[in-house]
């Protein structure tokens, strides 16, 4: 008989095939799927070629993501997508998407099935974790280890320590998975998951749609962890019946499982909250900093870029305009949400408002291009960073927040609490 064991765990003793496997336990797990992007297929690619590597493992299981620097925002960027087009046509990648088809590469993950339950998922950038909200053990890895991926269809994985957070309680209005998140690593702090597997619980993460536990999960990285899970529930297989077609098995953490820590957290009186520069760590209500001027408004991006997130803002912006001096940019996650937002008349809303409404990229998240800030500019955006220098110059400032005080501050040029353009029976006309 097996001792008792978290999800990851599970998952990582399944693909190694072991009946079990304990924290600190170094293992040899087979991958279900392995995905880079434009950045960093260069080093990818330089070092499969290195290691002898003739083909991939599985042209079926690997993914090649034009999605940080595209469109091409210059001649470096162009080759960079070159190379990542040509690697796919070399290899015959199934997985390709040209620009036009494709999407930030975490939301298209999910939104594709390329990721399930019960399976190991690896990407070159650190919010692949975003998976784990369908039950995935998904992680990011360096360039040169998703190239002996690529080679081998394997990778060793030392087994993480789980810590499990519950959220208690009925979620009040405005509050999302954003805000749940923001209050886990504003408690804990950036270092308060190192190595460690995050699993999120409880009555409030039940309520969330897939796009709050998207968020969840792909912030969980921002606390230092290897990877945030969430066990499936209905609201978890209703979005899988729309996009996975193979089977899969879910696994669900046992009673007893050995967790290095459980915080549980009552957040039914929970406000919305706002991390300021320069630390996801650094928290505070957005009811607190009304004073805190703006110069930029971005809403989407692989953390809150779901039709779910953009049907909130434009709830919000509706009739209404963004501010005097202030930019506000929206970028849904995939082109599939781009389609939808304009089917919904979201798109319409937000450029009535004077919002640009952008096709999917991650450009203006990590300050590549379309967005980037001046000296001494200060953003708040729905995305998952806000360390110096983040979306541009270093004496620019970044603030994170969820959708809903995104789309209130671009209205009111600073910081805001959504209930204050919200109208008084709590809706958003």
């Amino acid at each position: 008989m097996t001792a008792p064991m978290t999800m990851s765990q599970k998952i990582l003793a399944r693909h190694a095939g072991l009946d079990e496997a304990a924290p600190g336990q170094i293992v040899e797990a087979a991958v279900d799927f392995a995905f880079t992007n434009d950045v960093m297929i260069p080093v990818v690619a330089k070092a499969f070629e290195k290691i002898g590597a003739k083909t991939v493992f599985d042209a079926e299981k690997v993914g090649l993501f034009p999605d940080h620097f595209t469109p091409n925002k210059d001649i470096k960027s162009a080759e960079n997508a070159r190379t990542l087009r040509e690697f796919a046509k070399k290899h015959k990648i199934r997985h390709y998407y040209e620009v036009g088809r494709v999407g930030i590469e975490h939301s298209f993950v999910v939104e594709q099935g390329l990721a399930a339950p019960g399976e190991i998922v690896i990407g070159s950038d650190s919010h692949t974790c975003t998976a784990g909200a369908l039950g995935a053990f998904a992680t990011g890895v360096g360039s040169t280890d998703l190239a002996a991926i690529l080679a081998s269809g394997k990778t060793w994985l030392r087994v993480p320590e789980t810590t499990r957070f519950v959220y208690h309680g009925r979620l009040p209005q405005w509050i999302g998975g954003k805000d749940l998140i923001l209050l886990t690593i504003g408690r804990i702090g950036v270092d308060g998951a190192n190595y460690r597997a995050m699993e999120f619980a409880g009555e409030a993460v039940a309520e969330l749609p897939m796009a709050g536990r998207f968020t969840m999960c792909n912030m969980a990285i921002e606390a230092g962890a290897k990877t945030g899970l969430m066990e499936v529930d209905e609201t978890a297989l209703a979005h899988l019946r729309g996009c996975v077609t193979r089977p899969f098995a879910a696994v669900a953490s046992d009673p007893g499982a050995p967790y290095a820590e459980v915080h549980e957290w009552d957040v039914s009186d929970l406000e919305p909250l706002v991390a300021c520069p320069h630390l996801p760590s650094n928290v505070r209500r957005a009811s607190e900093l009304a004073d805190v001027a703006l110069d930029q408004v971005v809403i989407g991006g692989c953390t809150n870029g779901c039709i779910d997130d953009l049907r909130q803002a434009a709830a919000l912006l509706k009739g209404r305009r963004v501010a005097e001096g202030i930019r506000c940019l929206v970028i849904p996650g995939t082109q599939a949400i781009h389609r939808q937002a304009m089917r919904e008349g979201l798109a319409e809303a937000f450029v009535d408002a004077g919002a640009f409404f952008s096709g999917p990229t991650c450009g203006p998240c990590l300050g590549a291009h379309m967005g980037i800030l001046a000296a001494r500019e200060r953003a708040l955006a729905t995305t998952n960073r806000n360390f110096v220098g983040r979306m541009g110059h270093p004496e620019s400032e970044v603030y994170l927040a969820g959708p809903a005080v995104a789309a209130a501050s671009a209205v009111l040029g600073r910081i805001a609490h959504p209930a204050e353009i919200a109208d008084p029976k709590g809706g958003a006309a």
